[in-house]
């Protein structure tokens, strides 16, 4: 069994995912680091976050893959709640409260769920106001 370090660069990421509101993109974080790794150091402490359930990934409506920390406190869990995009700023915001509902048809197994609803978050909403 591999065990993994706990860098400098690892941490501060981990620290970025977990004091952010919303999903952060690779770029958003590589400039939060402030220079303290390089970019392709970033991308191996994110597949590694995802690969052991610290944090989970989020296409956005443009495509751009987006990371957020998980808040479950089971060893074991799917991130099967609903994300919101906000069409004015852009931010993505997991809706852990949200839990969304489907109905497949006979022999198809589902292994993972995206569901990302799209609009105005609070903040955009009550600025146009």
């Amino acid at each position: 069994m591999k065990t993994t370090r706990n860098t400098t660069a690892k941490m501060a990421v981990t620290q970025i995912l977990k004091e952010s509101k919303t999903a952060l993109s690779h770029s958003e974080i590589y400039k939060l680091t402030q220079d303290l790794c390089d970019r392709v150091t970033i991308y191996r402490i994110l597949d590694r976050l995802v690969n052991d359930d610290i944090v989970h990934k989020i296409v956005d409506l443009d495509g751009t893959v987006k990371y957020a920390k998980c808040h479950h406190s089971h060893p074991v869990h799917i991130h099967n709640h609903a994300h919101f995009s906000c069409e004015n700023c852009h931010e993505i915001t997991c809706l852990e409260n949200v839990k969304p509902s489907y109905i497949l048809p006979h022999n198809y197994k589902v292994n993972d769920i995206n569901f990302t609803l799209s609009g105005l978050c609070p903040k955009c909403l009550n600025s146009n106001i």
